[in-house]
């Protein structure tokens, strides 16, 4: 397509258009907003923001709660879409935090055509707007290009539009750089985008267990190339044990805070010679497999030990008051590893072992849930799930006898521990109820 065929359509996708081809545009007058840059080279890349070096200390928000991010030490949060994105901005600068900003580009595995103009062009009105109507707030930071688009594409024409998407970004806005958000460690991927998305300023992925293949990666393909971690957290529930019967097993809340620390101290921490931060996730509370995987905050708004490992890593301090502590979980005298199944309608005894570091007096709440059958991918979007009442003798007791379902199939056990200062711990076991089971104990 020519720029001619904008021009018809009206001045906007004209001005689209010279960006793309080199052609020369109106535009407005823009007011001063912070200028961010890339600079460096040889494998020693750093953000400056307002001439200043700037390390992002920083997580994936979908709620509020930017303030506790910064008295906890971080400095930045991402996006994922621009829904709420002028409110969003404007809490994260009341915060003293920074934006970095998901512009509304389509992954292919959506069902949309890389090829297809129509598409294409409409997508490039999108993120026109988008950018026109946010790049002087002085809280951005910088420019998601799409999330995870990578995943499951088999359309070598995706990163030819981004490169596009990146040069209509740079003509509006020269003062804040452009990425795009990765699935994964994957080097043929990554020289994808290299070769055919050169325009952008630097690179970022997202990875969980495979975090750990960043040192050589850092050493080889990315060693002149600047980089971010966009996402990074628990280990996936695509990479953990599981159940005979086919449940992930989760970490617990302990487990997790322990996995944040070392992720950081391993991986992200002596790689920022060429790293440019990170954002941890997830800043928020979501149901994916379980309504505790990736969530930070509890569904009531307390907050968990993964936030505290967030704030050792970032200050070098521990909070002053910290989260509960969750050893172990077990059910009918068995850890998740060891295939717990129960007769349907007998009772059975579920023990936790927890404490609180600081000797605050400890509140339990227990929950069943039937096992999650969801199967999306890539984060999207999971209906909660319904507890089933009835089935737990004193919820809020630390010990409690819980009667199996009556009908045969996969559940999951929940049990959540408050402190009474705003934090909060748990964990949970996934179980199977099967006809003809012995062994029921009181």
């Amino acid at each position: 397509m020519i720029p001619g065929v904008f021009a018809s359509w009206r001045p906007g996708l004209a001005a689209l258009a010279c960006a793309l081809w080199g052609g020369v545009c109106w535009g407005q007058q823009a007011a001063a907003p912070v200028k961010v840059e890339v600079v460096g080279s040889g494998g020693q890349y750093q953000l400056l923001r307002g001439g200043k070096p700037y390390v992002v200390k920083g997580a994936g928000a979908i709620v509020s709660n930017y303030a506790e991010l910064a008295r906890r030490g971080g400095n930045s949060v991402r996006t994922w879409n621009i829904d709420m994105a002028q409110a969003r901005l404007d809490q994260a600068l009341e915060a003293g935090l920074t934006v970095s900003l998901c512009l509304p580009v389509v992954a292919p595995r959506y069902g949309f055509d890389y090829s297809d103009e129509t598409f294409l062009v409409a997508q490039r009105t999108r993120v026109w707007a988008a950018v026109e109507r946010y790049r002087d707030h002085p809280a951005l930071l910088a420019w998601i290009l799409g999330n995870e688009l990578n995943y499951a594409n088999t359309q070598p024409a995706l990163w030819d539009e981004v490169n596009n998407l990146s040069r209509i970004v740079h003509h509006l806005d020269p003062n804040h750089p452009t990425t795009t958000a990765i699935a994964g460690l994957e080097e043929d991927v990554i020289r994808a985008v290299l070769q055919r998305a050169p325009d952008l300023d630097f690179l970022s992925f997202q990875a969980y267990g495979a975090l750990a293949l960043l040192p050589e990666f850092a050493k080889g393909i990315l060693a002149d190339t600047p980089f971010m971690i966009t996402e990074w957290g628990p280990l996936g529930h695509w990479e953990v044990d599981v159940a005979g019967w086919g449940a992930p097993i989760e970490q617990n809340s302990s487990q997790k805070a322990r996995h944040y620390l070392n992720q950081y101290r391993k991986f992200i921490a002596p790689h920022l010679s060429n790293g440019l931060g990170s954002y941890a996730f997830l800043w928020g509370q979501k149901q994916e497999r379980t309504p505790t995987w990736y969530s930070m905050f509890t569904y009531s708004g307390e907050t968990t030990e993964a936030m505290d490992a967030l704030q050792t890593a970032w200050t070098g301090a521990e909070p002053e008051n910290r989260a509960p502590r969750v050893k172990s979980l077990l059910l009918h005298g068995k850890n998740a590893w060891q295939n717990v199944t129960l007769a349907p309608g007998e009772r059975y005894i579920a023990r936790l072992s927890a404490s609180d570091p600081d000797g605050d007096e400890l509140r339990y709440q227990w929950a069943l849930r039937p096992e999650s059958q969801a199967r999306a991918e890539g984060g999207d979007y999971e209906a909660p799930i319904a507890e089933i009442d009835g089935m737990i003798e004193n919820p809020a007791l630390r010990h409690i006898v819980l009667r199996a379902p009556g009908a045969p199939g996969a559940y999951r056990l929940f049990v959540e521990i408050y402190d009474g200062k705003g934090h909060a711990g748990y964990a949970n076991l996934p179980f199977q109820v099967q006809a003809g089971e012995a062994g029921a104990r009181r």
